[in-house]
Order: structure tokens, then sequence, then C-alpha cells
């Protein structure tokens, strides 16, 4: 009798698809994730990522979302190629961002809709940088449903208070009062305070 093999399920790590279309959503995606890396540094059981590949279902790579940001609770941090969910204690992301590009179509926020409140997704949030608006979903039983007004909105897992966003501002607090900075922001300040330690006769290095 011959042998029976099965082939291997593969999980594409890439569509092909640019992350952003151009430099706005670009520098949105690049701002939350930083920021809220820099918010659980020291909280190695939270994982942040940025345009990853997410399978809620194992044997069903056809079911995949890649949010622009997502950050999940009770995994520990590092590099992963894609999010197997199975392979991830079936813990799936409890927060998700989505930015907004000049293509979206109606019909692509309301297939990712459903799909964060089929698989679990407990916030959920998108940001349209024209027009400098957040838009935001909460969880309650099986569904997401709409906040009603975002500005003064604290998300219960994040601790992130939104604001009023204009132009380059996002509007967004971190749980310590200091706002989301750019990478460009937080170098800046980084610089300045290792500038600052050196002439007061210390090495930032040593710190």
């Amino acid at each position: 009798m011959a042998a029976t093999t099965q082939q291997a399920i593969v999980y594409p790590e890439t569509d092909g698809q640019p992350m952003a279309e151009n430099t706005k959503p670009f520098e949105c995606i690049t701002t939350l994730k930083s920021n809220l890396e820099r918010i659980f540094l020291h909280e190695p059981g939270v994982f942040v990522a940025g345009d990853l590949f997410w399978y809620p279902v194992e044997g069903r790579p056809d079911i995949r979302q890649a949010p622009d940001v997502m950050v999940v609770f009770g995994r520990p941090k590092g590099h992963r190629s894609s999010y197997l969910q199975w392979q991830e204690g079936n813990v799936a992301p409890q927060v998700v961002f989505e930015i907004a590009s000049p293509s979206n179509r109606p019909e692509e926020w309301q297939e990712k809709l459903r799909f964060y409140e089929a698989y679990g997704v407990e916030e959920y949030y998108i940001y349209d940088p024209e027009k400098s608006e957040w838009r935001g979903w909460i969880r309650h039983q099986a569904k997401l449903v709409p906040i009603c007004s975002m500005e003064g909105w604290v998300s219960p897992r994040l601790g992130v208070r939104f604001g009023q966003a204009s132009g380059t501002e996002m509007g967004l607090t971190a749980p310590d009062g200091s706002p989301f900075w750019s990478f460009v922001e937080l170098s800046e300040r980084a610089a300045r305070l290792a500038q600052r330690l050196r002439e007061l006769g210390v090495n930032p290095d040593e710190i």
C-alpha cells in the first residue's frame, strides 16, 4: 500500500501590498506602535505588533486580517512572522487599530468590523489622518458597539485617553499623561535628555 502524505498548510506572511499608501498613514502606524510599546515596555506579557497577519483558525489560511496595530495581553513579547492564534494559547488580540487611507471603501470597513467582532477583539479603533478623526467600537457581549463620543474616551485595556486630534497630532495621551510622540519627537527628547545628563557630569550610556 502506498503511503499517503499530508501537504503542510501554508500561512502566508505577506500579501505583497504596502503597509501604507502614503506618508501620513505610515507615520500614524509607526507613532501608534512605538508609543504603545513605550507604555508597555516593562510588561513582558503584552505583545504589540504592526501590520502582522493574524490567523485565528487553524487550518484556514484564508481567514486572516493584518491590523495596522494590534495589542495582545497575555502573550510574551518577541518577533513573529505571523500571529497563529492556536499557537498563542488561543488568545485573540484584544485591541486593534486601523489607519484610514484614501482608497479604503465602506465595504472594507464593514468586513473588518465583522471579522474583529467574530474573532474576539474587545476594542477596535479607526483613525482618519485626513479628517483628524477617531471612531471606535467596544465589545458588549458578542457585539462590537460604536463608542458615542471618542473625545475624552479612555481605553479600558490600554488606559490611553483619546482627545482632540489635529494636523499631525493624533490626540492620544498615555496613562502617565504624556502625549503620543512621533519617532522623531521621541528621538529628539532622548537626545536632549542625554545632553542634559552630560552637562550634569553623568554618562547616559552608564544609566
